[in-house]
């Protein structure tokens, strides 16, 4: 297993019998997944999807990267939310934050739209794409959700413009396999399609085709992501108090209960950050209700530790933090002849860059602890494909307890849709 939780810098605060005097809620929490007993019991398709994933639809997945790689020179992912906060996390985690301006080996660039309705951007887009070539992926279950239809409504016009007679064979649509606007758009004109299932919503949707094409485009293997999404799923599958998921759940519960109203999700990786803000949709939308939970927050250290730093350490005291620590990262530089112009820098010599940034995370942390903020440590092994597939299942699994454990539904909205409701009201009048 790539992942380990280390709550030393936590129990230190709580004590370690806090989690014992949960294991009744916590027990019936993790049963409420495996009998569907609990809430939203009707959206819990993404707890075995690892393990029931069809091999057809993945190989069909992987046939239709290709194509698209074959194609085109840009790929855009329009979706908002879960449609394309998971995707971008890969990217960015696995291959880079600087994945467009990088040696791809033939991949297309890969841009998210639809996730915004700003006017400066899908023009911007449209000028970095100039006159190459390229494919649109589509992803909404609905197919009407306002920011996605209306980029949609952009690129469409623009393929059919570049491509009059074969625009149709540069879209791809991912939606609800019956209902929807996009369903009989995509029967009516013949498109290559996928399916969002029935009994999983968007923020839990990213190991399923909603996540994995545009992630396979990016020339990610999905089949290493599936593997470790399965060991995880296998290692959260029975439930003891040492089970991973089940101790971050009741951790975080615990400083909940004691007046930590806000938990800072942070890495010393500038490629984590996409993978912060995936983790705060998943967080925030499925915990966020009944005016309860806890506010999920991100940041990105040490570049934060110069920002949002002095309120961690000397602030008021709502807050918690969870570091996941990449433990091994693809390479490495060795500070060399540092002291010839600035002598203060003399004590680097001879020191990898890696080992620098290793030290800023253990001073980091005995800094904040000292400041009085608990520490959740998850150590993971490196930023490949099976460590993701691991993270992902094991904080989708962390979510969905943690949400049991405050008595709130983790799999539905309501809030997200009032704001709809209300941004149509001024748009109809």
């Amino acid at each position: 297993m790539a992942i380990h939780i280390n709550l030393d810098n936590y129990v230190s605060f709580y004590g370690a019998e806090k989690i014992d005097q949960m294991k009744s809620k916590l027990e019936k929490a993790h049963s409420n997944l495996y009998t569907g007993e609990g809430k939203g019991s009707d959206f819990l398709g993404w707890v075995d999807l690892p393990n029931r994933f069809p091999k057809e639809e993945v190989e069909k997945i992987k046939a239709t990267a290709l194509k698209i790689k074959n194609q085109s020179q840009v790929l855009v992912v329009i979706g908002i939310g879960g449609s394309y906060l998971g995707s971008k996390a890969a990217i960015d985690l696995i291959k880079s934050p600087n994945y467009n301006l990088k040696d791809r080996n033939g991949f297309p660039q890969v841009f998210f739209a639809g996730n915004n309705i700003s006017s400066e951007y899908v023009a911007e887009l449209f000028d970095i794409i100039g006159d190459r070539d390229f494919s649109v992926n589509v992803i909404s279950k609905s197919g009407t959700t306002t920011e996605p239809a209306l980029a949609f409504h952009f690129f469409e016009t623009k393929l059919k413009a570049k491509y009059p007679d074969a625009w149709m064979d540069r879209v791809y649509v991912t939606t609800d396999k019956e209902r929807g606007a996009l369903r009989p758009f995509a029967t009516k004109h013949n498109l290559d399609s996928f399916v969002i299932d029935d009994d999983i919503g968007g923020r839990f949707s990213v190991l399923s085709a909603v996540g994995l094409l545009p992630i396979a485009c990016a020339g990610i293997d999905i089949d290493k992501i599936l593997d470790g999404a399965k060991s995880m799923q296998k290692e959260l599958s029975t439930f003891s108090l040492s089970n991973i998921g089940v101790k971050y759940a009741a951790a975080r519960n615990i400083a909940y209960e004691n007046g930590k109203s806000v938990e800072i999700l942070g890495s010393y990786q500038p490629n984590f950050k996409s993978m912060a803000e995936w983790w705060k949709q998943l967080f925030g939308e499925s915990e966020g209700k009944g005016l309860k939970g806890i506010f999920p927050a991100s940041v990105e250290f040490p570049a934060d530790l110069h920002s949002l730093g002095q309120f961690i350490q000397d602030g008021s005291r709502i807050l918690f933090e969870t570091i996941v620590n990449i433990e091994n990262t693809s390479m490495d530089l060795v500070i060399k002849d540092c002291d010839k112009d600035f002598p203060k820098l003399e004590v680097f010599e001879q020191t990898t860059l890696n080992t620098v940034n290793k030290k800023a995370f253990e001073g980091t942390l005995k800094a904040h602890v000292h400041g009085g903020v608990p520490n959740i440590i998850i150590n993971i092994t490196d930023a490949g494909e099976y460590s993701y597939g691991e993270l992902v299942y094991f904080f989708e699994f962390a979510c969905a307890i943690s949400a049991y454990v405050l008595d709130v539904n983790p799999f539905d909205q309501p809030g997200v849709e009032e704001y709809k409701i209300e941004v149509m009201k001024l748009i109809n009048n």
